[in-house]
């Protein structure tokens, strides 16, 4: 995005757009992730937060 479109822009568009970014690099880390561990469908447990006590 040119930096003349980015003024011109109100706050709510820009943030709209660094979200739908956002988004995409997302899932591309997450299809990324997926074939690294080989589409086996074994996703890494996270730690439980409430356990930690």
């Amino acid at each position: 995005m040119s930096e003349d479109a980015r003024k011109n822009m109100s706050r709510e568009e820009r943030l709209a757009a660094k979200l739908r970014e956002n988004l995409r690099r997302r899932k591309a880390q997450g299809k990324a992730q997926n074939r690294a561990l080989g589409d086996s469908g074994a996703t890494e447990k996270l730690p439980n937060r409430a356990d930690d006590s």
